[in-house]
């Protein structure tokens, strides 16, 4: 009896040890055993954001694509109006502005512009003495507009054959104003109020400096923002992952569709080879795919829409997997390609979106069959596990949630205990129990030392930092922390190590090699013991 005790203790204690050295594991990283990971944003996709002085040389730069206007006539005080907003007419004759006397800017120039309207019509005008409508589903020069300025907000607007708009004593809107107006209060005179200009992603900045110039600005940001320095600095404090975004048209480099500049691959290949330098993983992530599936400048959405789930624009995004797949499979630096970053649940239903997860997962084993295959969370109202419940990929399978107490009313008004007590209470219980479904593993790809408590304490930061880094620690795959470089210093990866507000400390594997150690002497004595 006591031999067959002993047999049973000895298995448990043996399985015990296989189970918990396992489930710390990442194939191919180096030295740890989980991702403890560093976001480069802001690099191979811009987010005006994160180094705000690379827009501050583009001519009108506050009238950027996507820049959202109100126009007012001074003679009739009355705005510019979409009826419906957009695909009827167009008149002059709202005392309040609401979304229906919104337009959102294309531009086409410095001076040249589009007006697109709610429902995502343009405005156009087929000729001298025409009056406005907002029919036309896409901008050509009938829909191209010179907008003069004036320094106190005032503006006039002409056709491009010359002929300049005014707001008659009808309401209407029409090309008709003889000669060239003042700047007095006349019926071709505009008030023009800047609603917002938040976009500040490549397209903005591309077309906002036009080609030649966006090239010279981008080629020197690309190559000091990010520096075989940073990955020096990173190895020396323990990461041993970076997570790098990239846009859709890096598979089309050198020469990518405008206004986008090329130039983003050369780069990933610098960053491939300082990684290797210092025995640091990539993972690529697809930050920015066609046609913006979130609408925000970090997808380079041109005016805030989010286009990208069509047949089209998705089969355009498998071949962007299908060639970073095909060109870094056999990189030894390589650990898993993202294949989508932070999709819109409004605008992203969840079944096109798992068939695309599918396909691209396919895509990627193509190449390799070992690489990670990265999925993320859609943001919004959505489950988060919704996608990890999803039956994607057998092999290597990994979720992506961002995790930030910010974005979001719920945390406006919490207080630093606040904060550190929904890590515990929430986030914690959430990777528990999705580590414990026998699923894909659990990736904390976004996540940032910064809240909404307005005068936290440096022991305020270092304690919510070492909360959120104890609980992500639990991931089965790791973390990254957004990001490493940025003009706010909290979310700065570097300043907050350089200047203690967020300690590191050891990672995981070293956290936890103790007690796998002595559970498996556990195992040894126990069973040498009973069998000598």
């Amino acid at each position: 009896m006591e031999l067959v005790l002993t047999k049973w203790v000895c298995t448990f204690l043996f399985c015990s040890w296989l189970i918990f050295s396992g489930v710390y594991s990442v194939e191919g990283l180096h030295g740890d055993s989980k991702v403890r990971g560093v976001n480069l944003g802001g690099w191979l996709v811009v987010e005006g954001w994160i180094k705000p002085s690379l827009f501050d040389g583009i001519p009108n730069g506050d009238m950027l694509d996507g820049t959202q206007v109100q126009l007012k006539s001074v003679t009739l005080e009355k705005y510019v109006s979409a009826e419906n907003g957009g695909g009827m007419n167009v008149s002059v004759s709202r005392e309040v502005a609401s979304s229906w006397e919104t337009f959102t800017l294309w531009r086409v120039s410095e001076s040249e512009f589009q007006f697109r309207t709610l429902q995502g019509q343009f405005l156009t005008c087929d000729g001298e003495g025409c009056s406005f409508s907002a029919t036309a589903e896409s901008p050509s020069t009938l829909e191209t507009f010179y907008i003069e300025k004036y320094n106190n907000g005032r503006v006039h607007i002409k056709t491009m054959s010359g002929t300049y708009l005014q707001a008659t004593v009808e309401n209407q809107l029409i090309a008709d104003y003889p000669g060239k107006p003042g700047w007095d209060d006349n019926a071709a005179t505009f008030e023009m109020t800047i609603v917002s200009n938040n976009l500040h992603g490549d397209y903005q900045l591309a077309n906002g400096y036009a080609h030649n110039k966006a090239k010279e600005v981008l080629k020197r940001h690309r190559n000091s923002f990010i520096t075989i320095r940073d990955f020096n600095f990173l190895y020396k404090h323990g990461i041993n992952t970076v997570r790098i975004p990239v846009g859709w048209w890096i598979a089309y480099d050198p020469d990518p569709p405008a206004p986008f500049i090329g130039g983003t691959l050369e780069a990933l290949d610098n960053a491939f080879s300082w990684a290797q330098a210092y025995n640091i993983k990539c993972i690529i992530d697809l930050h920015a795919a066609p046609g913006s599936q979130n609408g925000m400048e970090h997808s380079a959405s041109r005016d805030g829409s989010s286009d990208w789930p069509n047949p089209d624009y998705i089969s355009q995004t498998l071949h962007v997997i299908d060639f970073l797949a095909s060109r870094y499979a056999r990189h030894p630096a390589l650990l898993g390609i993202e294949l989508l970053n932070e999709p819109s649940a409004a605008t992203v239903p969840l079944d096109i979106l798992v068939s695309y997860y599918n396909q691209g997962y396919q895509t990627v084993r193509k190449h390799s069959s070992t690489a990670y295959v990265i999925v993320c969370q859609r943001i919004g109202n959505a489950d988060p596990s919704e996608v990890y419940h999803a039956n994607i990929g057998s092999r290597n399978l990994v979720v992506d949630l961002h995790y930030y107490n910010l974005f979001d009313n719920f945390f406006v008004n919490m207080s630093a205990v606040d904060n550190i007590q929904f890590i515990y209470k929430s986030r914690e219980t959430q990777l528990e129990a999705l580590n414990s479904a026998n699923g894909p593993l659990v990736f904390i790809g976004e996540w940032v030392n910064e809240w909404n408590v307005t005068s936290g304490s440096q022991k305020d930061y270092q304690d919510f930092g070492r909360v959120q880094l104890e609980v992500y620690n639990a991931a089965s795959f790791g973390w990254a922390y957004w990001t490493l470089k940025n003009d706010r210093p909290h979310w700065d990866f570097e300043w907050n190590i350089r200047n203690n507000y967020l300690q590191l400390g050891n990672s995981p594997k070293k956290q936890n090699v103790n007690g796998l150690v002595l559970l498996g002497l556990m195992y040894v004595l126990f069973c040498l013991h009973h069998t000598l």
